[in-house]
């Protein structure tokens, strides 16, 4: 299977976004924790969160499917592309594996959960918590681009408490924050504007 450094260099050549980025990285640091917790290798869960998304930017209406050939010829194993394909619930793509459950269980949840840490005042994964990303939920207006339904049905394919989840996507957060562009790391879009002259 290709290295972790071969998954970053093929998530930034077709995913120019630091967001999209992050939220790469944000998903993989989730699969890995989840992979500790089932038993799954680490290494190919982890790669698996992280490429996720990477042709979302550059094929938006072919993804995920322009991505599989590209992963099928790079070497990455069937159960890595399959999840991924998987994620996207108009591939039809059975989620039949752990890996894939979980990918698909908690890909809207990580990037909701760092929705709403960027609203708390220290922008921190540590301000939020269950009941903060439930009452978020609620309102349709907050993140609108995440889907409620993927969600639920993540949450339903893993017969896991919603609480329960969160808190786990919680945690798997907090040690990447920095990495992943929260708390102390966050950048305003109006600091990060040029001075007027």
């Amino acid at each position: 299977m290709p290295s972790r450094d071969d998954a970053i260099a093929l998530l930034h050549e077709h995913t120019l976004s630091d967001r999209l980025r992050r939220h790469g990285l944000a998903v993989e640091a989730v699969m890995r924790q989840a992979a500790q917790r089932v038993g799954g290798d680490p290494e190919s869960w982890g790669i698996t969160g992280l490429l996720h998304d990477f042709d979302y930017e550059a094929h938006p209406t072919e993804h995920p499917f322009w991505g599989r050939t590209v992963l099928e010829a790079a070497g990455y194993p069937a159960e890595v592309v399959r999840a991924i394909q998987g994620h996207a619930i108009f591939t039809g793509v059975p989620r039949d594996t752990d890996m894939a459950r979980w990918l698909f269980a908690c890909d809207e949840l990580t990037g909701f959960v760092m929705a709403v840490a960027l609203v708390q005042p220290d922008h921190s994964v540590a301000s939020v918590s269950p009941r903060s990303v439930r009452k978020k939920l609620k309102d349709r207006s907050f993140a609108r681009s995440v889907s409620r339904t993927d969600i639920e049905a993540g949450l339903a394919e893993l017969a896991v408490e919603a609480d329960v989840l969160t808190q786990f996507v919680i945690d798997a957060l907090a040690p990447v924050e920095t990495t992943i562009g929260l708390g102390t790391s966050w950048v305003s879009p109006h600091e990060a504007l040029p001075a007027a002259t």
